[in-house]
C-alpha cells in the first residue's frame, strides 16, 4: 500500500464548537477544581485529540456502510462480526462460514510446508489474503486503518486558536438519579469542565496514497462536520458536543500518470520534491473541484461490490 508514494490531499480549516464541548481527562485527584476537567495541553488550554475526531467520523461511515450492506463495515467489538475473527465461525454442523485468522494462517503453512522460503512467502500471502478480504468486507479499513492495514489519513490534535482564547472555562453541576427514588442519589452530586460555545480549534489532516473512493468516503464524512451532523466528546445526550466544520484549504497532488492510474509519473514526481523543498505552493492544485468525481467514484465502488456479492450469492 505505502511501497510507492502516489497522492497527497492536505485539508485545513476550523472546528467550531456550536454548543459547549466536553472531552474529559478522566476524574481530577486534585483537592480543588472541576471534579472532571477537560483534555488540556502543557499551557493548559483546551485540545481536541485527533483520535477523537478521526472516531467520530470513522463510526459515522461505517454506520452509513452498514445501512447499504451490513457486510461493507466490520464490528471489531464482535467477533462474530469481525472481517478477520481471531478463530473461524462456525455453524451448527461445525460447517465454517468465515475463516478465522488462526485457520488462514493453518492453511497456508499446510500449503507451504515443504518451501523452503516458507516463512517469506508466508508472511506475504498472508497479507494478500487479508487485503482481499478487507477490500470486500470493511472498507473503513482501507482509509482510516487497521491491525493489518497502515492508516491512510492521519489529523493532529486540534490546537484551541490562541487569540480567541482567554482561559473561559466553564463549570457545570451534575447528578446521579437514584431510579428508585427518581431523586438525586445520596453523595452523588459533582461538577464537570467544558469549552464553552464559539470557541475555535485548528483543524489540519493529510491522506496519502488513496484511491479515488476512498477520497469519495472522506468527503461525505467531512460534511457531516460541516453541516454539524457528528457530535464530539460526552453529554451528547444533554446537547453538548455539537461543532462545526469550516474547510478553508484543500490542496491537493497527484503523481499518477494520466492516462494510466496505476503508473507514477516521475517528471510530475520530481517537480512535485523540488517545489516542496522550495515552499512553493504551485505544486499543488485546489481540490474542491474533484469532490463529486471522488464522490461519484465512491458510488461505483459500492455498485461494483454489490454486484460481486450478488454473483457469489446467486452460486
Amino acid at each position: 500500500m505505502f511501497d510507492r508514494f502516489k497522492n497527497r490531499l492536505e485539508i485545513s480549516g476550523t472546528l467550531t464548537t456550536v454548543t459547549a464541548l466536553r472531552i474529559s481527562s478522566g476524574r481530577s485527584t486534585e483537592p480543588i477544581g472541576s471534579d472532571l476537567p477537560v483534555i488540556k495541553d502543557a499551557l493548559g488550554k483546551p485540545l481536541i485529540p485527533g483520535a477523537s475526531f478521526k472516531g467520530a467520523l470513522r463510526s459515522r461511515l461505517e454506520s452509513f456502510l452498514r445501512g447499504i450492506d451490513p457486510s461493507l463495515a466490520a464490528n471489531p467489538t464482535l467477533e462474530a462480526e469481525s472481517s478477520i475473527p481471531a478463530k473461524s465461525i462456525r455453524d451448527s454442523d461445525n460447517r465454517i462460514l468465515r475463516r478465522g485468522l488462526e485457520q488462514i494462517k493453518q492453511d497456508i503453512e499446510e500449503e507451504l510446508k515443504d518451501d523452503p522460503e516458507k516463512q517469506f512467502k508466508m508472511d506475504k500471502k498472508l497479507t494478500k489474503i487479508i487485503i482481499d478480504i478487507l477490500k470486500h468486507e470493511d472498507l473503513t479499513s482501507h482509509l482510516f486503518g487497521s491491525p493489518w492495514l497502515a492508516s491512510k489519513f492521519q489529523v493532529r490534535d486540534l490546537m484551541v486558536l490562541s487569540n480567541y482564547w482567554f482561559g473561559q472555562y466553564q463549570e457545570r453541576d451534575g447528578v446521579a438519579i437514584d431510579r428508585d427514588t427518581e431523586t438525586a442519589a445520596d453523595g452523588k452530586l459533582y461538577d464537570f469542565q467544558v469549552v464553552p460555545a464559539g470557541t475555535p480549534f485548528e483543524f489540519k489532516a493529510v491522506v496519502e496514497n488513496a484511491d479515488d473512493w476512498e477520497l469519495g468516503l472522506l468527503m461525505i464524512g467531512l460534511h457531516q462536520f460541516e453541516t454539524e451532523q457528528i457530535l464530539l466528546g460526552g453529554g451528547r445526550s444533554r446537547g453538548l458536543g455539537v461543532v462545526k466544520l469550516e474547510i478553508d484549504k484543500m490542496h491537493w497532488f497527484d503523481a499518477r500518470d494520466e492516462n494510466d492510474p496505476d503508473k507514477i509519473d516521475a517528471n510530475k514526481l520530481l517537480d512535485y520534491l523540488k517545489k516542496t523543498v522550495n515552499n512553493e505552493d504551485s505544486v499543488y492544485e485546489d481540490s474542491k473541484g474533484y469532490k463529486d468525481q471522488w464522490v461519484q467514484s465512491l458510488i461505483d465502488h459500492l455498485k461494483k461490490l454489490e454486484n460481486q456479492n450478488a454473483e457469489v450469492n446467486a452460486r
